[in-house]
Protein backbone atom coordinates (compact mmCIF):
# COMPACT_ATOMS: atom_id res chain seq x y z
CA UNK A 1 0.00 0.00 0.00
CA UNK A 2 1.25 3.66 -0.36
CA UNK A 3 0.57 4.61 3.12
CA UNK A 4 1.01 2.38 6.56
CA UNK A 5 -2.43 1.15 7.81
CA UNK A 6 -2.56 1.86 11.66
CA UNK A 7 -4.73 0.47 13.71
CA UNK A 8 -7.16 3.40 14.07
CA UNK A 9 -8.62 2.88 10.53
CA UNK A 10 -10.03 -0.13 8.35
CA UNK A 11 -7.03 -1.96 6.73
CA UNK A 12 -7.15 -3.44 3.69
CA UNK A 13 -6.35 -6.98 4.06
CA UNK A 14 -6.36 -9.56 1.19
CA UNK A 15 -5.11 -13.24 1.04
CA UNK A 16 -1.72 -14.27 -1.17
CA UNK A 17 -1.60 -16.35 -3.47
CA UNK A 18 -2.21 -20.16 -3.23
CA UNK A 19 1.60 -20.97 -4.32
CA UNK A 20 2.89 -17.91 -2.45
CA UNK A 21 4.35 -16.76 -5.51
CA UNK A 22 3.62 -15.06 -8.77
CA UNK A 23 -0.30 -14.36 -8.35
CA UNK A 24 -2.43 -16.39 -11.05
CA UNK A 25 -5.96 -14.21 -11.55
CA UNK A 26 -9.12 -16.55 -11.70
CA UNK A 27 -12.56 -15.84 -10.93
CA UNK A 28 -11.90 -18.41 -7.83
CA UNK A 29 -8.78 -17.30 -6.39
CA UNK A 30 -8.02 -14.32 -3.97
CA UNK A 31 -5.63 -11.50 -4.55
CA UNK A 32 -2.43 -11.50 -2.56
CA UNK A 33 -0.85 -10.13 0.51
CA UNK A 34 -1.57 -6.26 1.08
CA UNK A 35 2.09 -4.65 0.22
CA UNK A 36 3.45 -1.05 0.76
CA UNK A 37 4.30 0.80 -2.31
CA UNK A 38 7.49 2.75 -1.38
CA UNK A 39 7.73 6.43 -3.18
CA UNK A 40 11.23 7.71 -3.66
CA UNK A 41 9.90 10.95 -4.77
CA UNK A 42 7.04 13.41 -3.37
CA UNK A 43 3.56 12.60 -3.42
CA UNK A 44 1.08 14.62 -5.86
CA UNK A 45 -1.40 16.94 -4.43
CA UNK A 46 -4.40 15.38 -4.97
CA UNK A 47 -6.82 17.78 -6.41
CA UNK A 48 -10.96 18.45 -5.38
CA UNK A 49 -13.46 16.70 -7.63
CA UNK A 50 -13.08 16.53 -10.91
CA UNK A 51 -10.22 19.08 -11.02
CA UNK A 52 -6.87 17.93 -12.79
CA UNK A 53 -4.13 17.30 -9.84
CA UNK A 54 -1.05 20.02 -9.61
CA UNK A 55 2.35 18.17 -10.11
CA UNK A 56 5.78 18.72 -8.60
CA UNK A 57 8.04 19.64 -10.78
CA UNK A 58 10.49 16.33 -9.83
CA UNK A 59 7.92 13.79 -10.39
CA UNK A 60 8.93 11.18 -12.35
CA UNK A 61 7.01 8.34 -12.17
CA UNK A 62 3.23 7.95 -12.88
CA UNK A 63 2.86 5.33 -9.93
CA UNK A 64 3.55 8.49 -7.74
CA UNK A 65 1.07 10.91 -9.27
CA UNK A 66 -1.74 7.81 -9.42
CA UNK A 67 -0.72 6.96 -5.59
CA UNK A 68 -1.54 10.38 -4.26
CA UNK A 69 -5.48 9.54 -5.10
CA UNK A 70 -5.51 5.80 -3.49
CA UNK A 71 -3.68 3.27 -1.85
CA UNK A 72 -1.93 1.08 -4.19
CA UNK A 73 -2.37 -3.11 -3.53
CA UNK A 74 -0.10 -5.69 -5.73
CA UNK A 75 -2.24 -8.42 -5.67
CA UNK A 76 1.12 -10.67 -6.69
CA UNK A 77 3.98 -11.21 -3.49
CA UNK A 78 6.84 -13.76 -2.81
CA UNK A 79 8.39 -13.25 0.08
CA UNK A 80 11.35 -12.29 -1.59
CA UNK A 81 9.77 -9.56 -2.72
CA UNK A 82 9.40 -7.81 1.17
CA UNK A 83 12.66 -5.95 0.79
CA UNK A 84 10.85 -4.61 -2.37
CA UNK A 85 7.62 -4.05 -1.33
CA UNK A 86 7.37 -4.15 2.37
CA UNK A 87 3.94 -5.53 3.49
CA UNK A 88 1.78 -3.07 5.89
CA UNK A 89 -0.91 -5.74 7.02
CA UNK A 90 -1.33 -9.43 5.45
CA UNK A 91 -4.59 -12.00 5.18
CA UNK A 92 -4.01 -15.76 6.77
CA UNK A 93 -6.56 -17.93 4.66
CA UNK A 94 -6.87 -21.47 3.60
CA UNK A 95 -4.81 -20.57 0.02
CA UNK A 96 -1.85 -19.02 2.03
CA UNK A 97 -1.52 -22.24 4.58
CA UNK A 98 -2.06 -24.49 1.41
CA UNK A 99 0.73 -22.24 -0.08
CA UNK A 100 3.17 -22.81 3.21
CA UNK A 101 2.30 -26.45 3.40
CA UNK A 102 4.06 -27.12 -0.33
CA UNK A 103 6.84 -25.12 0.74
CA UNK A 104 10.10 -27.27 2.01
CA UNK A 105 10.95 -24.49 4.35
CA UNK A 106 9.22 -21.32 5.39
CA UNK A 107 9.45 -18.97 8.29
CA UNK A 108 5.96 -20.33 9.58
CA UNK A 109 6.16 -23.98 9.08
CA UNK A 110 6.34 -24.27 12.73
CA UNK A 111 3.73 -22.11 13.74
CA UNK A 112 1.27 -24.90 11.52
CA UNK A 113 3.10 -27.69 13.32
CA UNK A 114 2.67 -26.48 16.41
CA UNK A 115 -1.04 -26.19 15.67
CA UNK A 116 -1.42 -29.58 14.48
CA UNK A 117 0.74 -30.89 18.09
CA UNK A 118 -2.02 -28.98 19.64
CA UNK A 119 -3.35 -30.93 22.74
CA UNK A 120 -6.84 -29.63 23.04
CA UNK A 121 -7.60 -30.54 19.30
CA UNK A 122 -5.90 -33.95 19.66
CA UNK A 123 -8.27 -34.62 22.04
CA UNK A 124 -11.54 -34.20 20.21
CA UNK A 125 -12.80 -37.63 19.86
CA UNK A 126 -15.29 -36.43 16.58
CA UNK A 127 -12.98 -36.33 13.37
CA UNK A 128 -14.60 -33.40 12.02
CA UNK A 129 -14.52 -31.14 15.67
CA UNK A 130 -10.60 -32.03 15.78
CA UNK A 131 -10.10 -31.07 11.92
CA UNK A 132 -11.37 -27.65 12.58
CA UNK A 133 -9.77 -27.16 15.87
CA UNK A 134 -6.44 -27.54 13.77
CA UNK A 135 -7.81 -25.33 11.01
CA UNK A 136 -9.06 -22.80 13.48
CA UNK A 137 -5.29 -23.25 15.28
CA UNK A 138 -3.24 -23.07 12.23
CA UNK A 139 -4.85 -19.46 11.06
CA UNK A 140 -4.47 -18.45 14.62
CA UNK A 141 -1.05 -19.24 15.04
CA UNK A 142 0.30 -17.94 11.37
CA UNK A 143 -1.77 -15.03 11.87
CA UNK A 144 -0.13 -14.48 15.15
CA UNK A 145 3.49 -14.75 13.15
CA UNK A 146 2.11 -12.60 10.56
CA UNK A 147 0.98 -9.84 13.08
CA UNK A 148 4.78 -9.28 14.27
CA UNK A 149 6.27 -9.22 10.49
CA UNK A 150 3.51 -5.83 9.78
CA UNK A 151 2.44 -2.44 11.25
CA UNK A 152 -1.52 -2.67 10.30
CA UNK A 153 -4.15 -5.51 10.94
CA UNK A 154 -4.09 -9.37 9.98
CA UNK A 155 -7.21 -10.59 8.39
CA UNK A 156 -8.40 -13.69 9.07
CA UNK A 157 -10.54 -15.89 6.32
CA UNK A 158 -13.77 -16.66 7.59
CA UNK A 159 -14.35 -20.51 6.51
CA UNK A 160 -16.56 -20.10 2.84
CA UNK A 161 -18.86 -23.22 3.96
CA UNK A 162 -20.92 -21.07 6.71
CA UNK A 163 -21.49 -17.79 4.27
CA UNK A 164 -25.21 -18.55 4.66
CA UNK A 165 -25.65 -19.25 8.44
CA UNK A 166 -25.27 -15.74 10.58
CA UNK A 167 -24.85 -17.28 13.42
CA UNK A 168 -22.15 -19.95 12.69
CA UNK A 169 -20.31 -17.35 10.56
CA UNK A 170 -20.84 -14.73 14.46
CA UNK A 171 -19.72 -17.88 16.17
CA UNK A 172 -16.11 -19.19 14.28
CA UNK A 173 -15.18 -15.14 14.39
CA UNK A 174 -16.09 -15.77 18.10
CA UNK A 175 -13.68 -18.57 18.37
CA UNK A 176 -10.86 -17.28 16.15
CA UNK A 177 -11.02 -14.06 18.52
CA UNK A 178 -11.04 -16.16 21.53
CA UNK A 179 -7.48 -18.12 19.99
CA UNK A 180 -5.99 -14.33 19.49
CA UNK A 181 -6.69 -13.60 22.55
CA UNK A 182 -4.70 -16.83 24.05
CA UNK A 183 -1.74 -15.81 22.14
CA UNK A 184 -1.85 -11.85 22.90
CA UNK A 185 -3.12 -10.48 19.52
CA UNK A 186 -4.68 -7.53 20.11
CA UNK A 187 -8.43 -7.39 18.74
CA UNK A 188 -7.63 -4.21 17.32
CA UNK A 189 -5.01 -5.83 14.93
CA UNK A 190 -7.37 -8.05 13.77
CA UNK A 191 -9.89 -7.63 10.38
CA UNK A 192 -12.08 -11.16 9.41
CA UNK A 193 -13.29 -11.00 5.89
CA UNK A 194 -16.71 -12.96 5.36
CA UNK A 195 -18.56 -13.45 2.01
CA UNK A 196 -21.26 -10.95 1.13
CA UNK A 197 -24.19 -13.26 0.97
CA UNK A 198 -27.31 -11.61 3.14
CA UNK A 199 -26.25 -13.80 6.00
CA UNK A 200 -22.47 -12.77 5.81
CA UNK A 201 -23.69 -8.89 5.90
CA UNK A 202 -26.18 -9.18 8.68
CA UNK A 203 -22.95 -11.26 10.75
CA UNK A 204 -20.88 -8.12 9.85
CA UNK A 205 -23.56 -5.79 11.64
CA UNK A 206 -23.81 -7.50 14.88
CA UNK A 207 -19.90 -8.06 14.99
CA UNK A 208 -19.66 -4.43 14.02
CA UNK A 209 -21.73 -3.23 16.62
CA UNK A 210 -19.28 -5.30 19.39
CA UNK A 211 -16.17 -3.66 17.86
CA UNK A 212 -14.64 -5.98 15.81
CA UNK A 213 -13.78 -5.36 12.11
CA UNK A 214 -15.44 -7.38 9.23
CA UNK A 215 -13.96 -7.01 5.58
CA UNK A 216 -16.82 -8.16 2.90
CA UNK A 217 -15.72 -9.62 0.19
CA UNK A 218 -17.40 -11.12 -3.01
CA UNK A 219 -19.33 -7.97 -3.86
CA UNK A 220 -20.62 -7.70 -7.26
CA UNK A 221 -24.28 -5.53 -7.12
CA UNK A 222 -25.53 -2.67 -5.40
CA UNK A 223 -27.55 -3.98 -3.06
CA UNK A 224 -24.99 -6.11 -1.60
CA UNK A 225 -22.47 -2.99 -1.46
CA UNK A 226 -25.47 -0.94 -0.29
CA UNK A 227 -26.30 -3.86 2.18
CA UNK A 228 -22.67 -3.89 3.56
CA UNK A 229 -22.57 0.37 4.12
CA UNK A 230 -25.37 0.01 6.48
CA UNK A 231 -24.11 -2.88 8.27
CA UNK A 232 -20.96 -0.93 8.53
CA UNK A 233 -18.63 -3.21 7.21
CA UNK A 234 -15.30 -1.51 7.61
CA UNK A 235 -14.67 -2.61 3.88
CA UNK A 236 -16.29 -3.50 1.05
CA UNK A 237 -14.08 -5.33 -2.02
CA UNK A 238 -15.93 -5.01 -5.61
CA UNK A 239 -14.55 -7.41 -8.14
CA UNK A 240 -14.52 -4.76 -11.33
CA UNK A 241 -13.26 -6.70 -13.93
CA UNK A 242 -14.86 -9.89 -13.27
CA UNK A 243 -18.07 -7.73 -13.37
CA UNK A 244 -16.79 -7.02 -16.69
CA UNK A 245 -15.66 -10.16 -18.01
CA UNK A 246 -19.87 -11.89 -16.62
CA UNK A 247 -21.10 -8.93 -19.22
CA UNK A 248 -19.02 -9.66 -22.28
CA UNK A 249 -20.41 -13.05 -22.41
CA UNK A 250 -24.30 -13.06 -20.62
CA UNK A 251 -27.12 -10.88 -21.02
CA UNK A 252 -30.73 -10.53 -18.72
CA UNK A 253 -28.41 -8.36 -15.98
CA UNK A 254 -30.98 -5.28 -15.16
CA UNK A 255 -27.88 -3.25 -13.75
CA UNK A 256 -25.05 -3.79 -16.16
CA UNK A 257 -27.15 -3.68 -19.08
CA UNK A 258 -28.15 0.09 -17.62
CA UNK A 259 -24.55 0.66 -17.15
CA UNK A 260 -23.45 -0.52 -20.46
CA UNK A 261 -26.63 1.43 -21.84
CA UNK A 262 -25.14 4.42 -20.64
CA UNK A 263 -21.54 3.79 -22.36
CA UNK A 264 -20.07 2.96 -18.69
CA UNK A 265 -18.12 -0.32 -18.03
CA UNK A 266 -20.74 -1.59 -15.62
CA UNK A 267 -17.39 -3.12 -12.85
CA UNK A 268 -16.97 0.83 -12.67
CA UNK A 269 -19.98 2.10 -12.60
CA UNK A 270 -20.68 -0.62 -9.62
CA UNK A 271 -17.51 0.97 -7.85
CA UNK A 272 -18.64 4.62 -8.54
CA UNK A 273 -22.28 4.24 -7.26
CA UNK A 274 -21.35 2.54 -4.15
CA UNK A 275 -18.36 5.20 -3.68
CA UNK A 276 -21.25 7.76 -4.02
CA UNK A 277 -23.32 5.84 -1.96
CA UNK A 278 -20.78 5.76 0.87
CA UNK A 279 -19.67 9.41 0.97
CA UNK A 280 -23.31 10.94 0.24
CA UNK A 281 -25.01 9.27 2.89
CA UNK A 282 -22.38 9.20 6.12
CA UNK A 283 -21.35 5.20 5.87
CA UNK A 284 -17.96 5.03 7.43
CA UNK A 285 -16.93 1.77 4.84
CA UNK A 286 -13.54 1.86 3.49
CA UNK A 287 -14.01 0.56 -0.76
CA UNK A 288 -11.84 -1.17 -2.42
CA UNK A 289 -11.32 -2.33 -6.21
CA UNK A 290 -9.79 -5.35 -6.97
CA UNK A 291 -9.61 -7.64 -10.65
CA UNK A 292 -8.26 -4.50 -12.23
CA UNK A 293 -7.28 -5.10 -16.31
CA UNK A 294 -5.19 -2.03 -17.25
CA UNK A 295 -3.95 1.18 -16.18
CA UNK A 296 -6.97 2.87 -17.25
CA UNK A 297 -9.19 1.22 -15.17
CA UNK A 298 -7.04 2.47 -12.60
CA UNK A 299 -7.62 6.08 -14.23
CA UNK A 300 -11.41 5.50 -13.79
CA UNK A 301 -10.52 4.86 -9.95
CA UNK A 302 -8.37 7.76 -8.78
CA UNK A 303 -9.92 8.52 -5.55
CA UNK A 304 -10.68 5.04 -4.19
CA UNK A 305 -9.62 4.01 -1.01
CA UNK A 306 -8.01 0.84 -2.39
CA UNK A 307 -7.16 -0.65 -6.00
CA UNK A 308 -5.41 -3.89 -6.11
CA UNK A 309 -3.88 -4.12 -9.43
CA UNK A 310 -1.34 -6.59 -10.95
CA UNK A 311 2.01 -6.24 -10.09
CA UNK A 312 2.98 -5.72 -13.52
CA UNK A 313 0.62 -2.88 -14.24
CA UNK A 314 2.30 -1.38 -10.70
CA UNK A 315 5.60 -1.97 -12.22
CA UNK A 316 4.99 -0.28 -15.42
CA UNK A 317 3.82 2.86 -13.48
CA UNK A 318 6.26 2.59 -11.23
CA UNK A 319 9.06 2.69 -14.52
CA UNK A 320 7.35 5.44 -16.36
CA UNK A 321 9.53 8.32 -16.16
CA UNK A 322 7.10 10.42 -18.63
CA UNK A 323 5.79 13.37 -16.80
CA UNK A 324 1.75 12.45 -16.36
CA UNK A 325 0.90 15.59 -18.33
CA UNK A 326 3.02 14.57 -21.26
CA UNK A 327 0.71 11.21 -21.81
CA UNK A 328 -2.60 11.63 -19.73
CA UNK A 329 -4.56 14.04 -17.50
CA UNK A 330 -4.95 12.84 -13.83
CA UNK A 331 -8.48 13.70 -12.13
CA UNK A 332 -9.83 12.65 -9.34
CA UNK A 333 -12.48 10.26 -10.40
CA UNK A 334 -14.02 9.76 -6.79
CA UNK A 335 -14.61 12.45 -4.03
CA UNK A 336 -17.04 13.14 -1.51
CA UNK A 337 -17.54 16.61 -3.14
CA UNK A 338 -18.89 15.19 -6.13
CA UNK A 339 -20.86 12.61 -4.54
CA UNK A 340 -23.34 14.69 -3.02
CA UNK A 341 -24.26 15.54 -6.46
CA UNK A 342 -24.82 11.78 -7.57
CA UNK A 343 -28.21 10.88 -7.42
CA UNK A 344 -30.24 7.79 -6.13
CA UNK A 345 -33.65 6.42 -7.18
CA UNK A 346 -36.07 5.82 -4.25
CA UNK A 347 -35.56 2.05 -4.70
CA UNK A 348 -31.64 2.37 -4.15
CA UNK A 349 -32.31 4.52 -0.66
CA UNK A 350 -34.47 2.07 1.24
CA UNK A 351 -33.35 0.36 4.23
CA UNK A 352 -32.42 -3.76 2.46
CA UNK A 353 -33.59 -6.23 4.05
CA UNK A 354 -32.96 -10.07 2.72
CA UNK A 355 -36.02 -9.71 0.60
CA UNK A 356 -35.26 -6.41 -1.18
CA UNK A 357 -31.38 -7.43 -1.04
CA UNK A 358 -32.62 -11.10 -3.06
CA UNK A 359 -35.00 -9.49 -5.30
CA UNK A 360 -31.59 -6.98 -6.07
CA UNK A 361 -29.32 -9.06 -6.67
CA UNK A 362 -29.07 -9.98 -10.56
CA UNK A 363 -28.20 -12.94 -12.20
CA UNK A 364 -24.37 -11.54 -12.44
CA UNK A 365 -23.82 -11.48 -8.52
CA UNK A 366 -25.83 -14.78 -8.33
CA UNK A 367 -23.25 -16.88 -10.39
CA UNK A 368 -20.23 -14.52 -9.45
CA UNK A 369 -20.98 -14.94 -5.62
CA UNK A 370 -21.78 -19.02 -6.22
CA UNK A 371 -18.38 -18.83 -8.06
CA UNK A 372 -16.39 -17.24 -5.55
CA UNK A 373 -17.42 -19.26 -2.71
CA UNK A 374 -16.98 -22.10 -4.56
CA UNK A 375 -13.49 -21.49 -5.01
CA UNK A 376 -13.05 -20.93 -0.99
CA UNK A 377 -14.49 -24.27 0.10
CA UNK A 378 -12.86 -25.95 -2.08
CA UNK A 379 -9.53 -24.68 -0.54
CA UNK A 380 -10.45 -25.06 2.79
CA UNK A 381 -11.25 -28.83 1.78
CA UNK A 382 -8.13 -29.28 0.18
CA UNK A 383 -6.17 -28.01 3.37
CA UNK A 384 -8.22 -30.10 5.51
CA UNK A 385 -7.46 -32.93 3.41
CA UNK A 386 -3.64 -32.30 3.12
CA UNK A 387 -3.83 -31.91 7.25
CA UNK A 388 -5.41 -34.94 7.65
CA UNK A 389 -2.74 -36.61 5.67
CA UNK A 390 0.38 -34.96 8.05
CA UNK A 391 -1.27 -35.30 11.12
CA UNK A 392 0.32 -35.87 13.63
CA UNK A 393 3.12 -34.04 12.78
CA UNK A 394 6.91 -35.73 14.00
CA UNK A 395 7.18 -35.66 17.73
CA UNK A 396 3.42 -36.38 18.43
Amino acid sequence: MAASLLPFSPSLLVPPSPKVGTWNSSILSPPALVLHLKRSIPRVNAAAGNASASHDSDLSTELDAVSSFSELVPDTVVFDDFERFPPTAATVSSSFLLGLCSLPDTKFKSAIETALADSECYEKKNPNERMSCFFNKALVHVGADLEKLVPGRVSTEVDARLAYDTKSIIQKVHELLKLYNEVEVSSQRLLFKIPSTWQGIEASRLLESEGIQTHLTFVYSFSQAAAAAQAGASVIQIFVGRIRDWSRTHSGDHDIEAACKNGEDPGLALVKKTYNYIHKYGHRSKLMAAAVRNKQDIFSLLGIDYIIAPLKILQYLKESVTYPEEKYSYVRRLSPGSAKMYNFTEEELIEWDQMSFASAMGPAAEELLAAGLEGYVNQTRRLEELFAKIWPPPNV
